[in-house]
C-alpha cells in the first residue's frame, strides 16, 4: 500500500478507535516474518480446558501450573498444528492453549499467497467445524492423540504429519445437517398444495394457515427451511485477533517464555486479581485514573515525588539515587512519571530493588490490558502501581512538554 493509498484509507475510515486487534498499516502480512498471534473465545468462555498445578512449583516439575485441555481444546490445538500442511510457507513454532484464549507463534518462511488474516480465518472455520462435530458426538473427526497436555503447554510444538484437514478445505465441505428437517419435505410434495381454493379451506392442512412470508418461502425452490428453523450460528472465537510482529530475534526467547509461563501468570492473577487486572475511574485529587497494580500504595504514610534536574552531573544523580532509595527502604513510596534521565535512574534502581513505586504513564489502559514482563511480577508482589489519566491509544506518541509538566504536577498531587 502506497503512502497516498494509506492516507486515502485513513480519510475514509472515520474516527479511529483504540483496539488491540488492529493490523499494522505499514506492514505486508504476506511477507517473510514471525508473528505472535492471540485469539480469544467469544464471550471469554473457558471452553479449552482448566487451570491446574501449584503456583509455587518449579518449571519442569509435575506440579507446574498448566492447562488441562478439554476435547475441544485438543481439537483446536490440532487445527493450529495442522496449518503447515496446507500453507507450507508457514512453520508453527509454538502454541499455548489457555481456558478462554490461545497464543501461537507462526513463522512465515516464504511469502504467502494470501494475507495472514485469511490463514487465521481458515483456522477459525476449521475449529468451528471441529466444535460442531464434538457437539454432535461425531467420532470420525475426533482430535488425533497428542503429547501430554503438560508438554503441549510448556514446550515448543512442531507440526505433526498426521494433521486433520485444512481449515480452508473444512470450510468448503457441505454439511448434511443444513438441509430441511424431515417434517418440511412432505409439505413440498403434498397433494394438498395443488387443491383448489375451496378444498384448501375445507382441509385442516397446516399449510393453509401459514403466514404469507412462509408461503413465499415454500414456493421458492432455493429455500429448504424457514429462517426461524435454521440452526443458530455461534462463533467459537471472538472477531479478529491480536498480532505481534517479531522485530528482533532477541524477542523470540521472550515470546517463548511468555507462552510457557502463561498458566502460572493466570494462577497469580486468580490469587491477587486486585493487583493484576486493570481498574478505571479512580479519583485522586482533581484527576480520574485508570491503572494496574497495588492501590494500597496510595495509602502509604509517606509518598515522595521524585524530581531530578536534567542539569545535574552523574555524580549528583548518583547521590540522589542513593538518597531516594534510603527513603524507600524506610517505607516511603516513590512517585514519578520517570521523564528525565535522573528520574528514570531513581525509579529503575527502586524497581530493581523491589521497593514500592507509583509510575504515572502517558498511555492509558483497556479492560484487557495487563502488565508485561518484570512489571507483572512487580504488580503481583504489590510493589508497583501504574496510573494514567488519559485514554489508551495504539500509536507511539512523543510526550509533549505540556504533558511532562502535567504528570509532574500529578505526582505531587498524589503525594499530598
Amino acid at each position: 500500500m502506497t503512502e497516498e493509498q494509506l492516507i486515502a484509507k485513513k480519510t475514509l475510515a472515520g474516527e479511529k478507535k483504540a483496539s488491540m486487534k488492529r493490523r499494522d498499516d505499514y506492514h505486508d502480512y504476506a511477507e517473510r516474518r514471525m508473528y505472535l498471534i492471540t485469539m480469544e473465545v467469544e464471550g471469554r468462555k473457558p471452553v479449552f480446558g482448566r487451570l491446574v498445578g501449584d503456583i509455587m512449583a518449579e518449571h519442569g516439575s509435575s506440579d507446574e501450573p498448566r492447562i488441562e485441555l478439554s476435547e475441544l481444546g485438543k481439537a483446536v490445538q490440532n487445527e493450529w498444528l495442522g496449518i503447515p500442511r496446507y500453507f507450507p510457507q508457514i512453520e508453527v513454532m509454538a502454541v499455548q492453549m489457555m481456558p478462554d484464549h490461545m497464543h501461537g507463534i507462526l513463522f512465515v518462511k516464504e511469502p504467502l499467497p494470501v494475507h495472514l488474516g485469511q490463514v487465521i480465518s481458515g483456522f477459525k472455520a476449521g475449529c468451528r467445524k471441529a466444535q460442531r462435530a464434538l457437539e454432535q458426538g461425531e467420532t470420525s473427526v475426533a482430535a488425533e492423540p497428542q503429547p501430554t497436555e503438560k508438554k503441549a503447554c510448556t514446550d515448543i510444538l512442531l507440526p505433526s504429519p498426521q494433521m486433520a484437514a485444512s481449515p480452508s478445505q473444512k470450510a468448503a465441505l457441505s454439511s448434511p445437517q443444513v438441509t430441511a428437517p424431515p417434517s418440511q419435505k412432505p409439505a413440498l410434495s403434498s397433494p394438498q398444495m395443488a387443491a383448489p381454493p375451496s378444498q384448501k379451506a375445507a382441509l385442516p392442512s397446516p399449510q393453509v394457515t401459514a403466514p404469507p412470508p412462509q408461503k413465499a418461502a415454500l414456493s421458492s425452490p432455493q429455500v429448504t427451511a424457514p429462517p426461524s428453523q435454521k440452526p443458530a450460528y455461534h462463533p467459537l472465537f471472538a472477531k479478529g485477533y491480536n498480532d505481534l510482529i517479531l522485530r528482533s530475534y532477541d524477542e523470540l526467547p521472550v515470546w517463548l517464555n511468555y507462552l510457557r509461563d502463561n498458566p502460572r501468570r493466570l494462577m497469580m492473577k486468580h490469587s491477587r486479581p486486585e493487583w493484576l487486572y486493570p481498574f478505571f475511574d479512580l479519583r485522586i485529587g482533581s484527576h480520574n485514573y485508570s491503572g494496574i497494580g497495588n492501590r494500597n500504595l496510595l495509602s502509604a504514610p509517606k509518598r515522595i515525588s521524585i524530581r531530578v534536574s536534567r542539569r545535574m552531573s552523574d555524580s549528583q544523580i548518583d547521590a540522589e539515587v542513593h538518597r531516594y532509595l534510603e527513603e524507600a527502604r524506610l517505607g516511603a513510596v516513590l512517585v514519578s512519571p520517570a521523564i528525565s534521565p535522573g528520574e528514570k535512574r531513581v525509579m529503575r534502581a527502586a524497581f530493581d530493588a523491589g521497593l514500592p513505586t507509583i509510575v504515572i504513564m502517558e498511555n492509558g489502559f483497556t479492560p484487557l490490558s495487563k502488565p508485561h514482563g518484570e512489571q507483572f511480577y512487580a504488580c503481583a508482589k504489590g510493589s508497583l502501581l501504574m496510573l494514567s489519566p488519559w485514554e489508551h491509544h495504539n500509536e507511539k506518541k512523543k510526550i509533549t512538554a505540556e504533558q511532562c509538566s502535567q504528570m509532574n504536577l500529578m505526582a505531587m498531587e498524589i503525594c499530598r
